[in-house]
């Protein structure tokens, strides 16, 4: 008997979380296939120059601008942000610094400060 080993494949929504990009941004023929996990390990490898665009400038899904903003994603459904965000737009939220925002980064320090906490006690 031979085995046949079987392409493994994923859903656009996929391959563009994996990819950490917004899946309405990328180009229609991304959108509408399917990906491989051959061809999106190409795509990280050597990324197309759409790829390095959106990574540069976006727009950015949700858990990319909370990792930018130094917030969790609740931390942004707090402040009112619900659609994704380009670079640019980052950029002008970190120089305006709002309340929410602050307020936002303290939260998510203590959070990681008492998850480091709890971990050096499991020691």
């Amino acid at each position: 008997m031979t085995s046949h080993k079987t392409t493994q494949t994923m859903k656009p929504a996929t391959a563009a979380k994996k990819l950490g990009v917004y899946l309405e941004a990328t180009p229609a023929e991304f959108q509408e296939g399917v990906v491989s996990r051959d061809e999106l390990n190409a795509l990280q490898a050597d990324p197309p120059e759409w790829l390095r665009e959106l990574r540069r400038t976006g727009p950015h899904p949700r858990p990319v601008v909370a990792a930018r903003l130094g917030i969790s994603i609740s931390g942004l459904a707090r402040g009112g942000i619900t659609e994704p965000l380009t670079t640019e737009q980052i950029q002008a939220l970190r120089a305006e610094d709002p309340e929410w925002l602050q307020r936002e980064r303290a939260t998510q320090a203590e959070v990681q400060k008492e998850a480091e906490r709890l971990k050096s006690t499991d020691r």
